[in-house]
């Protein structure tokens, strides 16, 4: 049954966009206003005249379409739009240049007919904000100038060092021994990286976040630097190291506000955060999205410096389906919503609630009417009374645009027990999506393959997860940290195939599929967390091929079925995790596991 209704759903959203298709159509060629390919022009201000345009002559009933001819776009800085965004799960730097910024749109697709947008300096390429049955497709984002430094270790000498080689697209400079990767108008330093297998691409077994100390540098000759203080007796000759920086301005797509969403056949090759970070969104369905490299001969072994898609406080469907998802620095996708903490209890139906982490703050997090329940985040047990937004404002700003608290006013008395000296926070129910992830190719990233944290039903099914460093699946929560909500009721994994997952250590990864939301005090919780009401996590018809121990780890869960699954143990690298159960348990109850 659920299996039909999720198909009827792809059906039904798939209908959407086609229906968009039968409208009357006005077309806008680029190439009519100047935005011509392959000319090495600044495309910015010449796309920003012609999104005010469109933006201008819309009329209901008619479908826009900006189309591109074939061929390479740039876009700098230089006359960009510019916009003050709050994007959930990025530095909150403010304000961002975006490339093509598409607002209180209607029925308006951008067409890039196979177009390459090639962004300069730190800028958002595309903003789709407060818009309606829009879409982009047959796109490509990448920019001139990565942020990321790669370089390839030629010399390992655990006396003298490591000798290694910047890729020829880095412009850079060795400045009183700091080797400095330059941009237009940006400088970066490093301490950290990804070391990558110079054969495979893989991330290299059991390293994770690697430190590399590049004080004191020497340029021994032309494209030849010596770190006498980097010694990792890990990073053979031909290993590839990835510089990266913790800093993520700006996604490569970044969408809030709107609803039923088709991006299709959109490709990104790198971006300074996300791939696409989508908030307070509604019905989304991605196809033949890629974060990914531009194929087999790519030199390059990274794309995003984070996740490759993010969902913050959505709600409807998020369909991701037919996709490419490999070496970005974080996670194929994360589905989730914000937990505010309790700050005050002003009186017994109003509360003070505050975004916590300094990366998710400054936008929208209810309205009235929406549903919110209350949780304790010590034990992560969930209060059962449900409660009706009537009245919500910015507490600490005029606007919600910066906000960080909100003053919210519920229907019925706030349970007794909720006070902000006892570590609460606040989940808003209304605003969690039901996810179908399909057919879809994780593989070669640092961290996590795919994390999910919503009480709507979630389908995982027919994917490929091909050396994920860390987990496979994580199904998490976290009122203590990220604060990202909620609870999982109605999980099915089906039919994916694992090779190699784990082969470092990162947070919450604790097996392949690792169900962990955050307990600072598990043994005081008095229900459980995921599941319940009949309900629960069902992991089926999968095929694990692992050279290591652990398959699931999961804690407090009610309602786990572990059945029809194919475990093979191969010898691909030394078993190495901490976690030598196949089966790991903490709190869970009625469990059913048959291999």
């Amino acid at each position: 049954m659920k299996h039909l209704l999720i198909a009827i759903i792809t059906i039904l959203t798939s209908s959407m966009c086609v229906m968009a298709q039968t409208r009357s159509e006005q077309i806008y060629e680029a190439s009519d206003y100047g935005i011509v390919p392959n000319k090495g022009k600044n495309t910015s201000p010449l796309m920003d005249k012609l999104i005010k345009k469109v933006q201008k002559e819309q009329k209901t009933g008619t479908k826009s379409i900006i189309r591109l001819k074939p061929g390479r776009y740039d876009f700098h800085e230089t006359g960009a739009a510019q916009r003050t965004y709050y994007i959930s799960n990025h530095d909150q730097t403010n304000p961002k240049r975006v490339g093509i910024a598409l607002e209180e749109m209607s029925n308006v697709i951008l067409d890039g007919q196979g177009a390459q947008l090639v962004f300069h300096g730190r800028m958002l390429p595309i903003s789709l904000v407060r818009s309606q049955d829009c879409g982009i497709q047959n796109l490509s984002i990448d920019f001139e100038h990565p942020h990321i430094a790669q370089v390839k270790v030629v010399e390992n000498n655990p006396e003298k060092g490591i000798l290694f080689q910047p890729a020829p697209w880095i412009d850079y400079k060795v400045v009183k021994g700091e080797f400095i990767n330059c941009g237009e108008g940006w400088e970066m330093k490093y301490s950290f990286g990804i070391p990558f297998d110079g054969d495979t691409r893989h991330v290299m077994y059991n390293t994770g976040d690697t430190r590399c100390n590049i004080n004191e540098a020497t340029e021994e000759k032309p494209g030849l630097i010596r770190a006498p203080h980097w010694k990792d007796n890990r990073l053979k000759a031909g290993s590839i190291m990835v510089l990266r920086s913790w800093e993520r301005p700006a996604p490569a797509i970044f969408m809030s506000h709107d609803t039923n969403t088709c991006i299709e056949r959109v490709k990104v090759h790198y971006a300074e955060g996300m791939g696409l970070l989508a908030q307070l969104c509604e019905d989304i369905t991605l196809t033949g999205f890629g974060v990914c490299l531009k194929g087999v001969d790519d030199p390059r072994f990274f794309t995003t410096q984070a996740d490759a898609t993010h969902f913050s406080g959505c709600k409807g469907k998020i369909i991701s389906q037919d996709g490419l998802y490999e070496g970005m620095m974080d996670d194929a996708i994360n589905v989730h919503g914000t937990y505010l903490r309790i700050m005050k209890r002003v009186d017994n139906h109003t509360v003070i609630g505050r975004y916590m982490h300094d990366q998710s703050w400054g936008f929208e997090w209810g309205r009235k009417g929406d549903q919110v329940q209350f949780i304790r985040s010590n034990t992560m047990d969930i209060l059962p009374d449900t409660l009706t937004i009537t009245d919500i404002k910015p507490y600490d700003k005029e606007t919600t645009d910066g906000a960080r608290e909100f003053i919210i006013t519920l229907d019925k008395e706030i349970p007794q027990r909720v006070k902000a000296e006892d570590g609460y926070g606040v989940e808003n129910l209304s605003w969690a999506p039901e996810v179908l992830f399909a057919r879809n190719t994780i593989r070669n990233n640092r961290a996590r393959g795919a994390l999910f944290s919503t009480p709507q039903p979630v389908i995982v099914e027919d994917n490929f997860f091909d050396h994920t460093s860390g987990t496979a699946i994580l199904l998490c929560g976290d009122c203590n940290g990220w604060y990202e909500t909620g609870a999982c009721r109605d999980v099915t994994i089906r039919r994916n195939r694992f090779v190699n997952a784990l082969t470092s250590q990162y947070q919450f990864t604790s097996a392949i599929i690792s169900i962990y939301p955050e307990i600072p005090n598990l043994r005081g919780q008095e229900g459980f967390f995921h599941g319940g009401n009949g309900k629960g996590i069902v992991i089926e018809d999968n095929e694990f091929d692992t050279f290591d121990k652990p398959i699931l780890y999961a804690k407090s869960v009610d309602g786990l079925w572990f059945r029809n699954n194919t475990i093979r143990t191969n010898r691909s690298f030394p078993a190495f995790h901490p976690n030598k159960d196949r089966f790991l348990l903490e709190r869970v109850t009625n469990v059913h596991i048959s291999e």
